[in-house]
């Protein structure tokens, strides 16, 4: 049984809506306890996390921890819905690419633009969000979903965050911006998801 250690309206969501789409059995164990951003509070000791966060995953023995891992474990481990191309497929190397891309540029370049810390251009490993979102803009244009015609586990990821984001002082709502996250949100397990989020 797959087990996801969840904490409401965190990082951890979207992957009951991923869940909800793999339409694979899973169970849902609620944190009782995250760190505050203050660094107050108390870690929940049932959550396996390395350091208490929101998302974790069990699937039996197996722990996995990070979204871009557990989006990539859970699509290799389910991958009757196509979520996430498997190795052979062409479309692979974008898939893991936009994998890596979300942890490793989107999230620092969001990260550091809501605290307004300067990125050291040449050393950083990521861009501003103006250079990320040129990119994510570039390859919306070419089809509906960033694989193209086919939704995948990395809209899940991003089509959420752009949620999160659009319309803020952080990123203008266009309608290429608004017409992809509503694609995302409006598929029926993102709807199931939030359901089981509220109950």
């Amino acid at each position: 049984m797959i087990t996801l250690y969840h904490h409401p309206r965190t990082r951890s969501s979207r992957f009951i809506f991923l869940l909800e789409e793999l339409g694979t059995p899973y169970e849902i164990h609620r944190i009782a306890n995250l760190r505050k951003a203050d660094g107050s509070g108390d870690v929940d000791p049932e959550n396996p996390h390395p350091h208490g966060k929101s998302p974790a995953l069990k699937d039996g023995d197996v722990l996995v921890w990070e979204s871009t891992a557990i989006a990539l474990y859970l699509t290799d481990r389910f991958p009757q819905n196509g979520l996430g191309p498997v190795v052979g497929d062409a479309r692979r190397g974008a898939y893991v690419s936009w994998l890596a891309y979300y942890a490793g540029v989107m999230e620092p370049a969001w990260m550091s633009a809501y605290m307004k810390w300067e990125i050291p251009r040449g050393t950083a490993g990521w861009v501003k969000t103006d250079a990320v979102m040129e990119f994510v803009n570039a390859t919306l244009a070419k089809g509906p979903y960033l694989l193209g015609e086919k939704f995948s586990a990395v809209d899940i990821l991003v089509g959420t965050t752009l949620k999160m984001f659009m319309g803020s002082p952080l990123l203008e709502k266009t309608p290429l911006l608004d017409a992809y996250v509503k694609r995302i949100v409006e598929r029926p397990a993102y709807a199931r998801a939030q359901a089981r989020e509220n109950g």
